[in-house]
């Protein structure tokens, strides 16, 4: 058995205990439908987490691999307004269950949405991918903030069982976090990227099946089948309130479509927001007494400290997963693991460390020593800080411009880390200090927070971008110890403006190039003639003999490797993977490879160095300000 398959089945098998575990300990504590949504958010996050996991990489292969061979810096956008327009639309998908469709109807809305949003990726065009990331889009506006709202009508505000029940619910959302990457990103890799898009779309499937079985069991009483305060009004004149939903979903996946094509719009709209919002948000607070006013500037500070880390940290989806795919030696225990896979750390870390820092904080309480909110903030930044930096550290362990999988891996457990310190804060902080009459407003603008976030992080991710023809010009370069007829005739102008389009392998084995390359070193005179060989290699081919139709073309286009090499004739052989690397290490193109690669792990992580020390600032910036911001909060912690 293919061992990203093993590794899969191994946590499907952990992870069924575990949950089977949670409700027998649980059953007799909670309400029924507690575990029902539990297993229903499990398999929606399993949906979310399983495409991202592969988004990237799959726009970035190139098309020979299955991908839309998109450059990264165009990848970039499209994932960051996707990520955007994902924290956006629960504004209004939470509206239209409030006022008009209630709890259920808007869950099942949104989970038809979603199901459909997959398996329109599944269809593996460009036209069809964006709505694919429209539907998506909408789906979760109208699933993610009710179906979370439906969990806290089980229990009264003075319910001692309600944070309990929501550190469950919590619990499946990392599960269903945890097991995406495993399955969907190993489905995608071995049978093809369209097929991952199919797996979360049945993960999808599942959990709307879960939910209406519930429905339909009475599990959920009457919770949730009409909005608290139904709007008896049409809200547009011209539409009925029946038909309105549906009417503005059409507009909203319209309007997505064509924000996710040309999502440079977004940051201005996202720009427009802010200002409109926080100058209302200032005309407010100049009304209110001065402690209420105090409080809304500490939610306004530290929005934008969270902001920050939101940025930096929701690069695992981008540019780190990029990173890991390019520039992290992923062999682990002689088994090189799949770059999709890193992306199950995070969830994995959050079951093993939650429930230690509740006990942790319990425990500070109890001894009037746990940190207010600022420090939690900072502690949270340095985290964050210090992850990026460790990247740093696996560059005095480089191998050909790939650092060893454990300190990749230990970026995930410090950023994990800084969300578990962080991120439980911000939203209780929020209702704790802002005034009754604006709860939901600066609930609003906290949520707002996370959409800008992942907007920041295309413009963050483009730095890391790795552009060869840069690389080329580079001094490293030019002092790199390579052949030098090749060398020079890279660094020309012609040459390497096309690295804008392609790599430096692939120029290398252009026809012109070689033909050039010939022309200059004068090939017939001294004996050295530059030539394109070729490796066919024996057990991709094997592999090959799996598929059908369109994989099977892939696969077999996979298993041929041509590179430049010196010699007197073109030759083609069949080989081992063993066999072709040695083969492929025999010649010019090892040096330059191995430059090129060297440069780009130098650029990425002359990157992340930067985020490092700006985190970690940011974090010494909120301990120095905790006395005043503390002050400010008038005795809420």
């Amino acid at each position: 058995m293919n061992p990203d398959y093993k590794i899969m089945l191994f946590a499907w098998a952990g992870v069924a205990v575990w949950v089977t575990i949670v409700i027998l300990m649980n059953r007799k504590v909670h309400p029924k439908a507690l575990f029902t949504l539990f297993m229903v958010e499990l398999w929606e996050r399993f949906s979310y987490y399983g495409m991202r996991a592969f988004l990237i990489l799959y726009m970035t292969a190139k098309v020979v691999s299955g991908g839309f061979g998109f450059d990264d810096a165009r990848a970039y956008g499209i994932y960051g307004a996707y990520g955007a327009l994902v924290y956006l639309t629960p504004l209004i998908g939470g509206y239209f269950a409030d006022k008009l469709l209630g709890f259920r109807k808007a869950i099942i809305v949104g989970a038809i949405l979603m199901g459909l949003g997959q398996f329109t990726l599944f269809m593996d065009n460009q036209v069809t991918f964006f709505i694919g990331l429209a539907l998506l889009v909408v789906g979760n506006g109208f699933f993610k903030p009710n179906i979370s709202s439906m969990v806290g009508r089980f229990y009264g505000d003075a319910d001692g069982r309600r944070d309990g029940a929501f550190t469950l619910f919590y619990m499946g959302i990392n599960m269903g976090a945890f097991l995406a990457p495993l399955t969907c990103g190993a489905i995608a890799k071995n049978e093809g990227w369209n097929y991952g898009f199919l797996a979360a779309g049945i993960g999808m499937v599942l959990g709307f099946i879960i939910f209406l079985w519930g429905q339909r069991q009475g599990i959920y009483e009457e919770i949730g089948i009409k909005p608290d305060e139904e709007v008896r009004k049409d809200v547009v004149k011209q539409v009925p309130n029946a038909l309105l939903p549906y009417v503005a979903i059409l507009i909203m996946v319209v309007l997505s479509y064509f924000l996710i094509m040309k999502n440079d719009v977004v940051d201005v709209i996202l720009s427009v927001l802010m200002v409109g919002i926080f100058g209302f948000l200032f005309v407010q607070a100049g009304k209110m007494e001065k402690v209420a006013k105090q409080r809304i500037w500490v939610i306004v500070l530290l929005l934008f400290f969270t902001t920050v880390f939101w940025s930096f940290f929701e690069l695992a989806g981008s540019a780190l997963n990029l990173f890991t795919a390019r520039n992290v030696d992923r062999t682990i225990f002689d088994y090189e693991i799949d770059e999709t896979f890193f992306q199950s750390f995070n969830p994995l870390f959050i079951m093993l460390f939650a429930p230690v820092f509740s006990w942790l904080w319990i425990k500070l309480s109890n001894a009037n020593k746990e940190p207010s909110a600022p420090y939690k903030f900072g502690i949270g930044l340095i985290l964050l800080g210090v992850g990026f930096l460790v990247l740093k550290l696996g560059n005095g362990e480089d191998s050909n411009g790939m650092i060893p999988a454990i300190f990749m891996i230990s970026l995930y457990l410090l950023h994990t880390l800084g969300e578990l310190v962080l991120s439980p804060v911000g939203l209780s902080l929020v209702t704790k200090l802002s005034p009754k009459q604006m709860v939901a407003y600066m609930m609003g603008i906290w949520f707002l927070s996370s959409s800008i976030a992942h907007q920041a992080g295309k413009h963050i991710a483009k730095l890391t971008t790795v552009n060869e023809k840069t690389i080329v010009e580079s001094r490293s370069f030019e002092l790199a110890d390579m052949d030098g007829a090749i060398k020079e005739l890279i660094m020309e102008e012609n040459y390497k403006n096309q690295l804008s389009e392609m790599s430096v392998e692939e120029l290398m084995v252009q026809d012109d190039f070689v033909s050039d390359l010939n022309s200059r070193v004068n090939g017939t005179k001294n004996g050295t003639y530059y030539y394109v060989s070729q490796v066919v290699i024996s057990e991709v081919v094997e592999d090959a003999k799996k598929y059908r139709g369109n994989k099977q073309i892939m696969v077999e286009n996979a298993a041929i490797k041509r590179f430049l090499t010196v010699g007197d004739s073109i030759n083609t052989e069949v080989a081992t993977l063993n066999e072709a690397w040695q083969i492929m290490e025999a010649t010019p193109v090892t040096a330059i490879r191995s430059a090129v690669k060297n440069e780009s792990l130098n650029l990425g992580l002359k990157v992340f160095q930067w985020l490092g020390f700006i985190a970690i600032g940011c974090g010494v910036l909120l301990f120095l300000l905790g006395p005043l911001v503390k002050r400010w909060m008038h005795g809420i912690n």
